[in-house]
C-alpha cells in the first residue's frame, strides 16, 4: 500500500499532503487536524472529523514519515443551550466557557466538557486512534495565544475589512443548496456546536476580534467598548451589569472570535490537512473566511483537505428519543467490533454519505465485512477494497484486536437470543456448529459474542425477541393435513446425522424438494420456494408460536434435539 497513488481515497490524499508539507516545510513534522466542541454528546457524524485526518495520518506514517494528528478540543467555547434530557436549570451557564459548566447530575467529571470529552477519548482508544490533544481552554487562559490576540487586535481594520466582503454574502448562504441530512437524526446531528453561527466581532464601538468572558458572572455576554493598541487596555460591559478595564497583554479570561480563532490556529499549528463539514461550503463559512484571514492577516496558508459528508443513523428512534441526541461512537463499538466501525469511515470517500445500522441491517453489514475478510484472505478482493480492510484491521502501530473465531453476526444474536443470554447454553449451541471443528470457550467467539448480545438485549424491541414454546401446540399439530405431517417426519428422520449448522441448512431446505420428487440439489422453481416459506413458517409457528423467527438451522440447534422432536410431535 506504500507510495500509491492509485489504490484508494486515502492515499490519494496522503499523496497531496506528503507533496503540500514538503513544499511547505520540507523536513518537518506533518500535521493533520482535527476539531471537537463537548457541548454534548459527540456523535457519530463528529466522528468522520476525526476519522479522514486519522485514516490520512496513519498512511503517511506507514510511508515512513513523520506526521502527528491533533485534535483541537473547543472546550472555551461558550455553552449554547442545555440539551434534551438535561436539567433546565442548567440555562443559567448559558455563555460560560464549557470548562467552566458543572457536568450533569452523578458525573464522575470536572465539568461540562470533561464529561463529553471521556468517553470519545475511550471510544477512540478502541478504534486504534493515536492523536495529540489540545484544550483550548488550556491554551487561552495560559497565555499561549498571547501574542496571537495581540497581533490580531492590531489588524482589525483588515480583518474587519475582510469579513465584510462576506457579510451580505452569509445572507444570501441560507439559499443556497445544501446537501440534505440523511435522515432526521442526522439533521440533528449537522447542527453541530453553533460555533460556525457565532458574532464575529462586530460591535457599535467597532469591530474587536476578541470576546472577554465576565469577570463576574464568566458568560461571554459581554461587549467591547475601546481598546488600546499602546497600552493594550481593553473596555468592555456584560449584561450582567458588570463592567471593566483589562489590560490585554496580560487578560487570560477571552478568546478570539471563531472566524479569526480558526486560522489563527492553523498558523500556529502549521496544519496542512484538515477536513470540514458541508456546512462550510457556503460563501461565507467559517473554512471560506478563514482561508483569506490566515493568508492576508496571519502569512500563513489554509489547510487541504476536502468536505465530508454526513453520516446517517437507522434504527436509532428510540435511542435518539431517550437520550437526547445521535448516537455516538461508544455507542456504536456497543454494538459492533472497532474494526468494522473503521471500515465503515474507510470504504467510502469523505464526500459520500453513508448510513451506520443499529437495526437490522447490522446483520447484512457484517455478512459483507465477513465475505471481505475471506476475499482478502484467498486473493480475490479489489485492490481498494483490500486497502480499506488493512485501514479497518490495524493502524502504522500495528493490528487491533480481532475476534479468534468470527461466527456470523446474525448466527450469534440468534444464539444470543433463544438461549436468553445463558453461558452454558450457549457454549452447547455454537459448540455443535460445527461438531468436527467444535468452540471450546466462548472467548474464542469473543469480542463479537459480546457485540451481539449487547444488540439483542437493546436494540430488539421485547416483542421481537424469540420464546421457544414449552410446550407442543397440540391444536396445530392435530389439524396438519398429510404433506404436512409428511414434511416434520422427513425432518425429525434426518435430525441426527444432519446435527450441524451447514448440514441442517441442507435438511431444511431439501424436505420440500423430497417431497415434491426432486433431488436434494435441485435449483429452485417459484412453485418450490413458495412450498419451502410454508414450510419454514410452519416450522417456526411449531418451536417459537409465529411466522418468522432467526435462521432455522440456528434455531433447531439453539432449541436442541429432544426439544425440537417435543415440539414436533413426534
Amino acid at each position: 500500500m506504500a507510495g500509491s497513488s492509485e489504490t484508494d481515497w486515502v492515499s490519494r490524499f496522503a499523496d497531496e499532503v506528503i507533496a503540500e508539507a514538503e513544499r511547505r516545510a520540507p523536513g518537518k513534522v506533518i500535521v493533520c487536524a482535527s476539531g471537537l466542541s463537548p457541548s454534548g454528546p459527540i456523535h457519530l457524524g463528529n466522528l468522520r472529523e476525526v476519522m479522514t485526518p486519522h485514516l490520512v495520518a496513519d498512511e503517511i506514517r506507514r510511508r515512513g514519515y513523520e506526521c502527528v494528528h491533533i485534535i483541537s478540543w473547543d472546550d472555551y467555547d461558550r455553552f449554547r443551550k442545555v440539551p434534551a434530557g438535561i436539567d433546565p436549570a442548567w440555562a443559567e451557564h448559558i455563555g460560560k466557557p464549557l470548562t467552566s459548566v458543572p457536568a450533569p447530575h452523578g458525573s464522575l467529571y470536572a465539568n461540562w466538557a470533561e464529561h463529553f470529552k471521556a468517553p470519545m477519548i475511550a471510544a477512540l482508544a478502541d478504534m486504534g486512534v493515536e492523536f495529540h490533544g489540545i484544550s483550548q481552554t488550556e491554551q487561552y487562559t495560559s497565555g499561549v495565544y498571547r501574542e496571537q490576540i495581540l497581533f490580531a487586535m492590531r489588524e482589525r481594520e483588515r480583518i474587519d475589512a475582510i469579513l465584510d466582503k462576506y457579510r451580505t454574502k452569509d445572507k444570501g448562504a441560507s439559499q443556497a443548496p445544501k446537501q440534505a441530512p440523511v435522515d432526521e437524526a442526522e439533521a440533528a446531528a449537522a447542527e453541530g456546536s453553533g460555533a460556525a453561527s457565532e458574532d464575529d466581532g462586530t460591535a457599535a464601538a467597532g469591530y474587536f476580534p476578541y470576546k472577554p468572558y465576565c469577570s463576574a458572572c464568566e458568560r461571554d455576554l459581554t461587549t467591547v467598548t475601546s481598546y488600546d493598541d499602546a497600552t493594550t487596555e481593553l473596555a468592555y460591559t456584560c449584561v450582567c451589569g458588570f463592567s471593566e478595564v483589562v489590560r490585554l497583554s496580560e487578560h487570560d479570561r477571552g478568546k478570539l472570535v471563531w472566524k479569526v480563532d480558526w486560522p489563527m490556529r492553523w498558523k500556529y499549528e502549521g496544519v496542512v490537512f484538515e477536513p470540514s463539514g458541508v456546512d462550510h461550503s457556503s460563501p461565507g463559512s467559517s473554512f471560506v473566511v478563514g482561508g483569506q484571514i490566515v493568508r492576508d492577516v496571519f502569512g500563513g496558508e489554509q489547510p487541504i483537505g476536502p468536505m465530508y459528508a454526513f453520516v446517517g443513523i437507522s434504527g436509532m428512534a428510540k435511542m435518539s428519543s431517550s437520550k437526547g441526541g445521535v448516537p455516538t461512537p461508544a455507542d456504536a463499538l456497543e454494538i459492533m467490533e472497532a474494526p468494522l466501525l473503521r471500515w465503515l469511515y474507510a470504504r467510502r470517500k469523505p464526500n459520500q454519505s453513508f448510513k451506520i445500522a443499529f437495526d437490522q441491517e447490522i446483520q447484512r453489514l457484517y455478512d459483507e465485512w465477513d465475505a471481505l475478510e475471506r476475499k482478502v484472505a484467498d486473493g480475490t478482493a479489489l485492490p481498494a477494497d483490500v486497502a480499506a480492510h488493512a485501514r479497518a484491521t490495524g493502524t502504522a502501530t500495528g493490528p487491533l484486536a480481532a475476534t479468534p473465531r468470527p461466527v456470523p453476526y446474525r448466527t450469534l444474536a440468534s444464539v444470543v437470543d433463544v438461549s436468553a443470554g445463558d453461558g452454558e447454553q450457549t457454549l452447547r449451541i455454537l459448540r455443535d456448529l460445527d461438531p468436527a471443528d467444535p468452540i471450546a470457550s466462548l472467548d474464542e467467539v469473543r469480542p463479537r459474542l459480546d457485540r451481539a448480545a449487547h444488540w439483542i438485549n437493546t436494540q430488539v424491541p421485547a416483542d421481537q425477541r424469540t420464546r421457544v414454546r414449552d410446550e407442543p401446540d397440540t391444536e396445530l399439530l392435530e389439524s396438519l393435513g398429510d404433506a404436512e405431517r409428511e414434511s416434520l417426519r422427513l425432518l425429525l428422520d434426518g435430525l441426527d446425522e444432519h446435527w450441524s449448522l451447514d448440514l441442517l441448512t441442507t435438511l431444511v431446505y431439501s424436505v420440500p424438494k423430497i417431497q415434491a420428487g426432486l433431488a436434494a440439489d435441485a435449483k429452485p422453481t417459484p412453485e418450490l420456494k413458495a412450498a419451502q416459506r410454508a414450510f419454514f413458517a410452519l416450522l417456526y409457528r411449531l418451536l417459537v408460536g409465529r411466522d418468522t423467527g432467526p435462521r432455522l438451522p440456528t434455531l433447531l440447534l439453539a432449541v436442541g434435539a429432544d426439544r425440537v422432536r417435543k415440539l414436533l410431535g413426534a
